[in-house]
């Protein structure tokens, strides 16, 4: 059995168990697990710290502090060739959720503040709070967002359910 199918089915498991999705670094394919050899040399290279050993040694990436500025550190020192520049860095966008503070009339702006793409603003509501709005074309799903939202109202969703809404 290919490593990626054992991939699928820890996170099946890792689903049951009400975790969410295994995240790789930014522009991997489903098959990163078969090609990763688990040097940890993006780990170490990331300015930002977002990137983490995670199951079985693969790397996986975390925005519980900061976001990926997409700067390219891991591509560069990674020998095993398993990025690919070509291809979007992330196949998730943020959503905001109903728990976010700016909908509830409470001022809060840091996802926009953190989001450095400008796929996060908000527009001024007479006798309201400004209410965000999401771009989601502009949006690079690098989780800076996500990291800075004090009320954890901003997922990361994949494309496909994103578009599905």
């Amino acid at each position: 059995m290919r490593q990626s199918d054992n991939n699928k089915r820890r996170q099946f498991f890792r689903s049951l168990g009400g975790q969410g999705p295994i995240r790789r670094p930014p522009w991997t394919a489903d098959d990163f697990t078969d090609r990763c050899v688990r040097c940890a040399a993006c780990i170490d290279a990331c300015p930002e710290r977002v990137l983490f050993h995670g199951g079985g040694g693969y790397p996986e990436i975390r925005f519980t502090d900061a976001g990926c500025t997409l700067c390219g550190a891991c591509v560069d020192v990674c020998d095993a060739s398993v990025f690919d520049t070509g291809r979007q860095a992330f196949p998730w966008r943020a959503r905001i959720e109903s728990n976010c503070l700016a909908l509830a009339n409470v001022h809060c702006q840091s996802c926009q503040d953190a989001c450095q793409w400008r796929a996060i603003t908000f527009v001024p509501q007479l006798g309201h709070a400004p209410a965000p709005r999401l771009a989601t074309d502009a949006c690079t799903g690098c989780g800076a967002c996500q990291a800075q939202c004090p009320n954890h109202a901003i997922t990361l969703t994949s494309e496909e359910m994103v578009h599905a809404d």
